[in-house]
């Protein structure tokens, strides 16, 4: 039977949650000014000991956005946001949003020439990075079309105690700025205000673009997703309608980056367009990350696999009380079920009456649109779709729909979708595709199944399957087995070229502490794995790493050592020829 295109089962799960929502019209601004109004009062934010109220928080951007408006950003214009977890981000992403401009957000890591691209693709007008950072926009910025460049300093948000120990140790490490550097300064650029009296307020419709996020997209290649003020808030009306032990004043721990859908879209928007109030983490450890929620008492936590599996080892979290939690989520990368189980354990050892619900989505749809409900868990599930959000699972790249349990490509539509990616109509007309029931649907590149309830099974990215001897591999299917070790903290596994297979598998394992690196462990987890893994799918060899790489937002980085294991082969093949 084929399977019926199953709309959110939040109801027949839950019994207690909305099939569908009525979604706010109006901009991103407009919904947190709405929240403004109705709690003045209360906490927005907090940043290193620091309280902003809503009040304060809307007087703020107003500041800001008739700055923008005084430096000549018009309706439209591009804003580069090149900033951490700070004040300033919030305030310049919903300035730049109030005077009808578009919130271009990117990492301030990047490289020079990743910015100089980022500007450009973008057509940027104007950026605001950290004083830190300012020597990198610098160094590119007569290849761009940027007209100014505003550089906001973590001092300038500190009390006053909090900044004298920041001067003498962070502070001291920061390269100075010339005094006649061609940019202004945070607090020089918040007096511009001053300048500008009326029509800042640019009135912007639910569907006008509102943020440029970065992704690999479908293929792989960086490209800017253009999202609309309705993502944004159809997200927070989504997230906190699937988690109805949510009450305004709760606190968010945002330890996950600004410039990441995941960070942006649930950590700091669905939070304060909601009444919530966020805990801001502009450079995050998983130290840092663990005292953050014991002092302030934290309602709700997001991160990926790895900042977890890194908590569960922290002596700082011995005896901790998690009893103030009420919901953990994962996302960003799949969650083993091994992770998983020893989380749970976690939590529960340390009073928590939660698990971890994990999630799935795109940057194509800003972040989640999938979350495993509160009250009902399937192992292996990555839950089921937000109210309004469809999935449905069809041979990968075509429109035949397959059957319940049946593994095909995962499709989505819904609020959340994306307008376009950013001055690439073939790569939207390819990934944005329209069906006979009037949906836009987003191919994902994802392979997944759905049962008959409505739960989703994350199987893997298309791309990062390895063919190798005609079988198809999945690498998460086998990092599930490794990680399910005692021996193995962290694995990773990789398709390597090979003239006879096509693809041979490697392994690279990051071990527990009380194994040794040495061929004899090698040898008991190949003997591990060929009890679990299918002759053709067994890994050919296995590389201990202190380390695995990780990308900006904490995933293992996978391409990374692909291209690693390329460069050796190339470099060989070199020597054979010498």
């Amino acid at each position: 039977m084929t399977n019926i295109t199953v709309k959110t089962p939040w109801q027949k799960v839950t019994g207690d949650i909305p099939m569908h929502l009525e979604y706010f019209e109006g901009s991103m601004f407009d919904k947190v000014r709405e929240i403004a109004d109705r709690y003045p009062n209360n906490v927005a934010f907090d940043f290193m000991g620091r309280s902003t109220t809503y009040r304060k928080m809307v007087e703020e951007v107003e500041k800001c956005a008739k700055a923008l408006k005084t430096i000549g950003v018009r309706e439209g214009d591009r804003v580069t946001i090149a900033l951490p977890n700070c004040p300033q981000a919030i305030y310049m992403f919903y300035a730049v949003n109030l005077v009808g401009a578009v919130c271009n957000m990117i990492h301030p890591l990047s490289a020079e020439k990743e910015i100089e691209f980022y500007l450009n693709a973008s057509r940027s007008v104007t950026a605001i990075t950290l004083d830190q950072f300012y020597h990198k926009f610098e160094n590119i910025r007569q290849n761009t079309g940027i007209i100014n460049i505003i550089i906001a300093s973590v001092k300038d948000e500190l009390s006053k105690p909090v900044r004298a120990g920041y001067m003498l140790t962070e502070g001291r490490k920061i390269r100075k700025i010339p005094k006649d550097a061609p940019v202004i300064r945070w607090r020089e650029f918040m007096n511009m205000s001053r300048h500008c009296f009326y029509h800042y307020k640019v009135e912007r419709k639910s569907d006008d673009p509102a943020v440029i996020l970065y992704s690999g997209g479908t293929t792989g290649t960086t490209k800017g997703i253009v999202l609309t003020n309705k993502n944004f808030n159809a997200l927070g009306q989504q997230v906190i309608a699937t988690n109805p032990m949510f009450w305004p004043g709760d606190k968010m721990l945002a330890a996950m980056p600004v410039f990441h859908g995941f960070g942006l879209g649930v950590c700091i928007h669905t939070m304060l367009s909601q009444g919530g109030r966020c805990i801001l983490v502009p450079r995050f450890t998983a130290k840092s990350y663990a005292k953050l929620i014991v002092k302030y008492r934290c309602n709700f936590i997001a991160g990926v696999p790895t900042l977890y599996e890194a908590l569960l080892r922290l002596p700082a979290m011995d005896g901790a009380d998690l009893s103030c939690l009420k919901g953990v989520f994962s996302g960003g990368d799949s969650l083993s079920v091994e992770l998983k189980k020893k989380l749970d354990k976690f939590l529960y050892d340390h009073k928590s009456t939660v698990q971890v619900r994990e999630g799935y989505g795109t940057t194509e749809t800003v972040t989640a649109c999938c979350l495993t409900p509160p009250t009902m868990f399937k192992e292996g599930s990555i839950g089921i779709p937000f109210p309004d959000t469809v999935i449905k699972i069809v041979e990968p790249g075509t429109e035949r729909e397959l059957p319940y349990g049946e593994e095909g490509e995962i499709l989505l539509a819904g609020p959340t979708v994306m307008r376009e990616y950013m001055d690439n109509p073939e790569e939207t007309a390819q990934t944005l595709r329209v069906h006979a029931d009037g949906l836009t649907w987003v191919y994902t590149g994802d392979l997944g199944t759905m049962d008959e309830e409505g739960f989703v099974y994350f199987k893997g990215r298309a791309k990062r399957m390895i063919v190798t001897s005609g079988y198809n591999v999945y690498p998460g299917q086998i990092e599930n087995i490794l990680d399910a070790h005692e021996a193995v903290q962290m694995s990773c596994v990789i398709g390597v070229p090979d003239a006879y297979k096509m693809q041979k598998v490697k392994a690279f394992v990051k071990l527990s502490p009380e194994f040794p690196a040495t061929e004899d462990t090698k040898q008991l987890l190949l003997e591990y794995c060929r009890k679990h893994i299918a002759k053709y799918a067994m890994p050919y060899d296995i590389e201990f790493r202190a380390d695995l790489p990780k990308t900006l937002v904490g995933k293992v980085a996978y391409r990374v050592l692909e291209e690693e294991e390329l460069a050796k082969m190339k470099a060989a093949g070199q020597e054979e020829k010498a």
